[in-house]
């Protein structure tokens, strides 16, 4: 009797899990195939999505604390108030994690020999930062939730992946080269850049007027078409750093 009250909930809870674990994966493999050189290993690639799980959760005590914070000092109805909240604190808050996650697994490490791996490793800890986001969310508001995070913000952390990982292997040739300031230059843009984006992103996303859903179907359409462009031409022109 127990299993048959049981059963409906853990296929229902299964059926939740997939749909929110299997948009992360797809784009997963795409960004692994596109790397023509020197596939990453497997336990680089597992570390990469368990880095980014734990930059999630890095992600939401900033988040958290600085939100308790603007709660203070800012009024909610004040349009400053959103800018704050989506650029200055969610946006890097969530990229200055996964970056720090990312460049404590990857930097130093020799598996780090060309510099379309620096995309590989941005997407695969944006998309287990994803990942574990969105089990949270499909699991609080439901099968509806899978399918709309499916087609934005799985793709959407994908591309700030994508520009996140180009500024971090431009960074590795660079201090490969001893070039260290301007590495460092590219290391700032590889959280700048994507903060830039996702704040755009959520800001954009979160105006609640018909005409900011028009301004949010553009922008997302421009930044999947980009990201896709430069996933392409950048593993084109790969070659080692060494």
């Amino acid at each position: 009797m127990f299993y048959f009250l049981v059963a409906p909930y853990l296929v229902y809870n299964g059926v939740l899990i997939a749909a929110a674990v299997i948009p992360a994966v797809f784009l997963m493999i795409k960004v692994y195939r596109s790397d023509k050189l020197e596939k990453e290993s497997p336990y680089m690639l597992w570390n990469l999505i368990r880095a980014g799980v734990l930059s999630a959760l890095l992600a939401l005590v900033e988040e958290r604390v600085l939100s308790a914070i603007l709660d203070m000092t800012v009024s909610v109805r004040s349009p400053l108030y959103n800018i704050i909240l989506y650029f200055g604190i969610v946006a890097f808050a969530e990229e200055s994690s996964k970056y720090l996650f990312m460049k404590k697994q990857t930097w130093r490490n020799p598996e780090f020999n060309c510099q379309y791996d620096g995309v590989v490793y941005a997407v695969f800890v944006s998309l287990g930062f994803a990942l574990w986001e969105n089990i949270s969310y499909v699991m609080m508001y439901g099968f509806g939730t899978a399918i709309v995070r499916a087609v934005t913000a799985i793709p959407g952390h994908a591309c700030f992946g994508v520009f996140m990982g180009i500024f971090y292997g431009i960074a590795k040739r660079l201090d490969y080269r001893g070039e260290i300031a301007p590495s460092k230059i590219m290391r700032i843009f590889a959280v700048l850049v994507p903060a830039l984006l996702h704040g755009a992103y959520d800001y954009i996303a979160t105006m609640n007027t018909q005409e900011g859903n028009g301004y949010f179907i553009v922008f997302v359409l421009i930044m999947f078409t980009v990201s896709f462009i430069l996933i392409g031409k950048t593993s084109r022109a790969d070659r080692p750093i060494s």
